[in-house]
């Protein structure tokens, strides 16, 4: 196995790697699993036709489909799929086929998924494919996932809400796309919120978008600190907070009163009542 195929397993499994040469997890993988995390197509064919179990497992319970979908084949996943594989199988740590393929970012893969019934939402023994999606930044699979049911703002207890994952990783596009379909802005970890994971890695440009979409500038985490606390003295989200420290604006009152009012709904009603194009632009934050 090369050392890139490696690294891009340890992204996954973590310390499970480090068996490879100690005759541990990996030890006991079959051609069935190297020719679906490899793509080969071909072979893999060639092995279920000689009669290889298409749900063959390690000692870690990794099947082929999770090969196939952490190296993002959709061909061969759809190949192990048609031919039994579960597509829900749950390794020794808790990861599905679907979190790998969040993983890859393979929108293909998460498709073919949940087309064969992948779970989309998972319990919390389990990891979550869109936390991984959005802290990887990998916002089509974020949104592919939100479209089939997934609660947006879905709490994992490792990583918070999607919004706070987002903002930890300092995933902007996904922080965007989270705010526009309706996203608690101050639902985070526990008392962290997602301004203060942004203030906290310095990242002016969430900091902004937080704010404009209401985040409360005043909540106070465990350590009864607000997010102006957690800014670098002297720096720019320090100034952006600071400028958004007193009364917000009539402007920005209507537009939050709105929105409010409108729900998650806001992106798609909006379209409902009719606005000059340069209001709506402004309630949709455009």
């Amino acid at each position: 196995m090369s050392l890139t195929a490696m690294e891009r397993r340890s992204a996954v499994y973590g310390n499970y790697i480090c068996h490879t040469f100690q005759g541990g997890s990996w030890a006991d993988r079959s051609p069935l699993h190297d020719a679906a995390f490899q793509g080969r197509l071909l072979s893999l064919k060639t092995l279920i036709a000689q009669g290889f179990n298409v749900n063959l497992v390690t000692t870690d319970r990794v099947s082929a489909l999770h090969e196939a979908c952490l190296g993002g084949h959709v061909a061969c996943a759809k190949l192990l799929l048609e031919n039994g594989a579960h597509v829900n199988a749950v390794t020794i740590d808790g990861i599905t086929p679907l979190f790998n393929a969040c993983c890859s970012g393979s929108v293909a893969c998460v498709n073919m998924l949940l087309e064969f019934g992948a779970k989309p939402q998972v319990g919390n023994h389990l990891a979550s494919p869109i936390h991984e999606a959005v802290k990887r930044g990998h916002r089509e699979c974020m949104e592919v996932l939100l479209a089939h049911g997934v609660d947006i703002d879905q709490e994992d207890l490792q990583y918070g809400t999607l919004l706070y994952v987002a903002c930890m990783y300092q995933r902007t596009d996904c922080v965007k796309k989270l705010l526009e379909l309706g996203a608690n802005v101050n639902a985070g970890k526990r008392l962290d919120t997602p301004l203060h994971a942004a203030a906290r890695k310095s990242s002016a440009e969430i900091v902004i978008l937080l704010a404009d979409y209401g985040a409360n500038l005043k909540c106070r985490n465990a350590e009864f600190k607000c997010a102006l606390d957690l800014a670098i003295p002297n720096s720019k989200v320090e100034q952006a907070l600071l400028l958004r420290e007193g009364p917000a604006s009539l402007a920005q009152l209507c537009r939050l009163c709105i929105r409010k009012r409108l729900g998650r709904s806001c992106l798609y009603t909006v379209h409902k009542l009719h606005l000059p194009e340069p209001l709506e632009n402004f309630l949709l934050h455009r």
